[in-house]
């Protein structure tokens, strides 16, 4: 049985992902107070959009890292900019594609690292190269990380380390605190790609 504290958790998470998903996909979505907003499908050339000078993003292996990333990020053909610690300061601003995979790989990772098999890393991660893989792929991870979550218990949500997920603070933190924060990151990061889309579509007005 799942424990109480993280049904309002889990409530917020749906919404999170409800609300993004429809963002990128359309061709509705909910514009938050129950009316259906027209939305248009994002094409890969505004996956890949690259508003200012020097972005992070997501790129074909063959081409290799782009501006001050050391190397790309996960497997297969195409990776994302990445680069070890201390990251670039100030930051690089990042693309769609790049934060989408980020959400993606992270809540697949930690899915893993909290129900699996506890073995996935970066490296086994295959980014996305096209705007409709990439929303195929977060909607895969949020599923994922979400029936993780279901039947966690109280004991559970108190255990530091619970998730052994290596590229947070999991073996540090309550295991409540990491659903918590896997929400902000959702969060926040939904609200970026869908202020990127709307200046994307009002780049030219």
């Amino acid at each position: 049985m799942t424990a109480s504290r993280l049904a309002p958790l889990l409530d917020q998470f749906d919404f999170a992902c409800e609300r993004l998903t429809g963002r990128l996909a359309g061709p509705v979505m909910d514009s938050g107070d129950g009316s259906e907003t027209q939305v248009s499908t994002m094409a890969d050339a505004e996956y890949f959009w690259e508003p200012v000078p020097e972005c992070w993003s997501v790129r074909q292996r063959a081409d290799g890292p782009g501006p001050r990333a050391a190397f790309l990020a996960g497997t297969g053909d195409w990776g994302r900019d990445a680069a070890p610690y201390p990251h670039p300061w100030p930051p690089p601003f990042t693309t769609i594609a790049w934060r989408l995979t980020h959400l993606s790989e992270m809540l697949t990772l930690r899915a893993d690292h909290t129900a699996g098999g506890r073995t996935l890393t970066r490296d086994d991660y295959r980014i996305s190269g096209s705007a409709a893989a990439a929303v195929a792929a977060f909607h895969a991870g949020a599923t994922a990380w979400r029936k993780a979550l279901v039947g966690i218990d109280d004991a559970s949500l108190d255990t530091v380390g619970y998730c052994t997920y290596p590229h947070g603070s999991d073996s540090e933190e309550p295991f409540i605190d990491i659903v918590w924060w896997v929400n902000q990151e959702v969060l926040h990061h939904g609200a970026e790609i869908a202020l990127l889309r709307d200046l994307h579509r009002t780049r030219q007005l």
